[in-house]
């Protein structure tokens, strides 16, 4: 009889891959790099519009300035009227001397009605034209007003020479007594942004500095964190591999123990059952009593029918021992114990040293070591007796196996695991999983003793 296993009973853990940690920090490098680039892009954006509004609030500055400073003393009060040839001259120098720059390219003098007093483009001047709503509150309020000229109005039409666009800034000086005019300046626009772009190369290196050796300080970080995370996941490859390969020794135990014991044995009181059928008669007297078998084979067929219900409550017991829990692992190995008795080996349970209740945990896994140590002492050995001692030893649970069996040469352990027999190598990755050590001693001639020790919490 064989036992048919699924390709679809597990996943191999060959299947969970551990990504390699230098491409997961390449990964984490090119992401970051393209987190400091938006943001550099971002950063660049939002400095660019925050440095114009700096070189526009310089302009008004610059504006206020020159008009309350320089032009505002050079003007008389018969400007409104033409003004003297003397006075105009006199603020024409003044202008072109001291206002005007390289950024700073035409000048206005407004009356409330329209009419351009003064200009340093002269053609300009005695000119009525419509004042906009924002050159007229600021005559009444006061304020500061900045805005991109339109250069299609025809108060503009000789800014279209100069070239580009242009940023006119106006606010309101007065005449010595009193009369409110409209002064307005009008920049290069391309210079205000030059400014402000200026203003954000002066600290563009420091922003994306920061970022980038952000950056740099958070790759050790990641290769450290991308280390530890691929070996916990090797970690758990391996605790993958151990399980299936415990799940795979308990199962082909399974069908061994039931192959050769209670299915040979059942098998047999099929034939037995078969046998009695074919020696029926097959005509039957009436009123005659069918012949049946002797007593003792009855006898046997029962027998040989309770024996493979016990051996089957102990496969079941050997699966989960039911006792371990509610009596202790004491009693547990006491039974494990009798069932070993029970096919021929001596065997005998040393609790003596045992102090204190062991968590299941460690209950369960010294329970799991006795049961692989005595079916090898049973199966392997040829041992005449085995003793298992199960004790606590400076705030560790030590469990031994000890037969007196024909032993064989320790090196070759390795080599047994690797060919196939995998019950030790599988408990020895369960025993390091718990944080314990498992040690097998033997020599041929003098025994075996396996020896299982965890530690305690």
């Amino acid at each position: 009889m064989k036992l048919r296993r699924s390709s679809d009973d597990h996943q191999s853990p060959a299947q969970f891959r551990v990504p390699g940690v230098t491409r997961q920090v390449g990964q984490f490098v090119l992401a970051g790099l393209v987190a400091v680039a938006i943001v550099g892009v971002a950063t660049s954006i939002a400095s660019r519009r925050v440095g114009e509004r700096e070189a526009i609030a310089n302009a008004r500055t610059t504006t206020l300035i020159k008009a309350q400073g320089l032009v505002e003393p050079a003007l008389t009060d018969d400007i409104l009227s033409g003004g003297s040839p003397a006075s105009l001259q006199r603020l024409a120098g003044i202008v072109a001397q001291d206002v005007l720059d390289n950024s700073l390219v035409r000048v206005k003098v407004w009356s409330a009605d329209g009419t351009i007093l003064f200009s340093d483009e002269q053609r300009l001047i005695g000119e009525q034209f419509d004042l906009g709503d924002d050159e007229a509150g600021s005559l009444i309020s006061g304020r500061i007003e900045a805005e991109v000229s339109d250069l299609e109005r025809p108060e503009n039409r000789y800014e279209r020479t100069i070239g580009g666009s242009l940023l006119e800034v106006y606010l309101p000086v007065h005449t010595p007594n009193g009369e409110p005019l409209l002064f307005e300046a009008y920049y290069r626009l391309d210079d205000v942004r030059g400014n402000g772009s200026r203003l954000w190369r002066s600290f563009a290196p420091i922003s994306l500095g920061a970022l980038v050796m952000l950056e740099l300080v958070q790759i050790p970080l990641a290769w450290s964190l991308a280390r530890r995370l691929r070996q916990r996941l090797q970690e758990r490859e391996r605790l993958l591999q151990r399980a299936l390969d415990a799940s795979e020794v308990e199962r082909r135990q399974i069908a061994s123990d039931l192959h050769d014991g209670v299915v040979q044995d059942l098998a047999g009181v099929a034939y037995a059952l078969s046998a009695r059928a074919r020696r029926q008669p097959d005509v039957v007297t009436v009123g005659a009593a069918p012949p049946l078998l002797p007593h003792h084979d009855d006898a046997a067929i029962a027998q040989t029918v309770r024996e493979s219900i016990k051996a089957l409550r102990s496969l079941v017991i050997d699966l989960y021992p039911p006792n371990l829990r509610e009596e202790g692992l004491e009693s547990a190995l006491q039974d494990l114990a009798q069932r070993t008795r029970d096919n021929g080996l001596p065997a005998e349970i040393d609790a003596t040293e045992l102090r204190d209740p062991l968590p299941d945990s460690i209950a369960g896994l010294l329970y799991r070591s006795a049961q692989e140590g005595l079916r090898n002492a049973l199966h392997h050995s040829s041992a005449s007796s085995v003793r298992v001692r199960v004790a606590t030893e400076n705030r560790s649970a030590v469990l031994e196996v000890i037969d007196d069996g024909r032993g064989f040469d320790a090196a070759t352990l390795d080599a047994k695991e690797a060919g196939g027999h995998l019950g030790l190598r599988a408990l020895r990755g369960l025993v390091s999983d718990g944080g314990g050590t498992l040690r097998v001693r033997s020599q041929p001639g003098k025994g075996t003793t396996m020896t299982v020790a965890v530690p305690l919490p």
